[in-house]
This record gives C-alpha cells, structure tokens and sequence, in this order.
C-alpha cells in the first residue's frame, strides 16, 4: 500500500457513548457527560467521594479559566 492511498481508506471507529446526567435547580441547568467510569468503584461511599472531587476539581479549573470572567462579564 502506498502512502497516498491511506486517505481513501474508510476506518469505522465504534463510537463511545458517555452516560449524561441532567442537574437542575432554580439557579442552574447543567449537563454532565461523564468521561470516567465510576463503576469501577465497588464500593459506593468511595465512588461517591470520587466523584464530588472531580466535580470540584472541574468548578475549580472553570472558574480559574478567562472563559468563566467573560461569562461572569456577560450574564
């Protein structure tokens, strides 16, 4: 095979599929993908605390980020 031909090669990649979860208040409206699979926590307290951290760990680089002072400055 030569290399000019690898762009007419058609490579299907099974797509992955993340669960989503839907979070409201009367504040908020949020849509999680969840990238991790906390399944792998057997135990449930443990998976629970895992995922609070890297909730907390997202909202803490978020509002490091210049993208949230710009939505801050806007709504």
């Amino acid at each position: 095979m030569k290399l000019e031909d690898i762009d007419d090669l058609e490579i299907e990649l099974p797509e992955i599929e993340f669960p989503e979860i839907e979070l409201e208040t009367d504040d908020l409206l949020m849509i999680l993908t969840l990238k991790k699979d906390y399944s792998q926590i057997k135990n449930i307290e443990k998976r629970k605390k895992e995922f609070i951290e890297d909730l907390k760990g997202f909202i803490d680089e978020f509002v490091s980020n210049p993208e949230f002072n710009e939505l801050m400055e806007y709504y």
